[in-house]
C-alpha cells in the first residue's frame, strides 16, 4: 500500500516552506492529538536533522519513514501525527496521489522562483550600492584635486 502525506502545507501558516513550534501545537489540536509544549519540542527535535528549530518538508516526510520503519514510540506525538495525516492512496486513488506530488512539484517551483527573485533584487542593490561607492569615491578625488 503507498501512502501520501499532505498536512504540511495545510498548517504553514507563516507559508515559509517549514512548520514551527506553534504551527505544529496548531495542526496536533486541530487533528485531535494537541501536545505539551516540551513534547511539541521532542516531536521537532527527533525529525530536526539541521537544528533549525522546525520541521521542513523533508524532515516531514521522514515522520512517515521512520513510522513506516517502525522506529517510533507507539504513543508518541510523531507517530499520533503519522497516523492521523497519512492518506491511503486505495481510498483516494493513483489520480489523489498524483494530485498531491503536483502541487508538490509546484509548491517547490514557485519557492524556486521567488528565491531566485529575492536573490536577483539583493544583487540589483549589491551592485547599486557599490556603484554608488564608486561614484562617491571618483567625487573624492576630483574634490581632491581643487582643495
Amino acid at each position: 500500500m503507498v501512502e501520501c502525506k499532505t498536512r504540511q502545507l495545510e498548517y504553514d501558516i507563516g507559508r515559509d516552506g517549514y512548520l514551527d513550534l506553534t504551527e505544529l501545537k496548531y495542526m496536533m489540536e486541530k487533528l485531535g492529538a494537541p501536545q505539551t509544549h516540551l513534547g511539541l519540542k521532542q516531536m521537532i527535535q527527533e525529525v530536526d536533522e539541521d537544528n533549525d528549530g522546525k520541521i521542513s518538508f523533508r524532515e516531514f516526510l521522514l515522520i512517515y519513514r521512520k513510522a513506516q520503519a517502525g522506529e517510533l514510540e507507539n504513543e508518541s506525538g510523531l507517530k499520533q501525527l503519522a497516523r492521523l495525516t497519512e492518506i491511503n492512496v486505495e481510498e483516494v486513488g493513483v489520480s489523489g496521489a498524483k494530485n498531491f506530488f503536483e502541487a508538490k512539484i509546484e509548491q517547490q517551483l514557485r519557492t524556486n522562483k521567488f528565491h531566485d527573485e529575492i536573490r536577483q533584487e539583493q544583487e540589483e542593490r549589491r551592485r547599486q550600492e557599490e556603484e554608488k561607492a564608486n561614484r562617491r569615491l571618483l567625487f573624492q578625488q576630483r574634490a581632491a584635486i581643487f582643495q
